[in-house]
């Protein structure tokens, strides 16, 4: 199990730089993930709380910003958990990827996020 910063919409997981600013190193997680996803009935899972700076912030995000590391790649991002329950995204489609996240989100955003997601997914 590791945790994450934020996640965007497709999976893509930041464990390292809040808005392009280092704020960790990434500390053996792509490893962790993919020794996780070569073993036999692995799963590299994933946490992180919903929202933050006192449920200010979202989490979980339409798209990582410019200058984000991404962490963890979308393909290896399964599943996701958060205090709002599991995201499941191996095998699901990148509308399907985003519903999932839209679902583990906090309350407040999820409006926001899946109006992201129409605007990104269904156009």
């Amino acid at each position: 199990m590791n945790s994450a910063i934020s996640i965007d919409l497709t999976g893509q997981i930041a464990s390292e730089t809040i808005g392009g600013v280092i704020f960790n190193g990434m500390g053996g997680q792509p490893e962790f993930a993919f020794g996780a996803l070569l073993s036999k009935g692995g799963q590299p899972i994933h946490v992180l709380p919903s929202t933050a700076g006192d449920g200010f912030i979202s989490r979980i995000v339409p798209a990582l910003p410019q200058g984000e590391c991404v962490t963890i790649p979308r393909s290896w991002a399964d599943p996701n958990v958060t205090e709002w329950g599991v995201a499941k995204l191996f095998g699901r489609s990148h509308r399907q990827r985003a519903e999932a996240l839209i679902s583990v989100a906090d309350l407040k955003f999820r409006d926001e996020l899946k109006e992201a997601a129409r605007k990104m997914f269904w156009l």
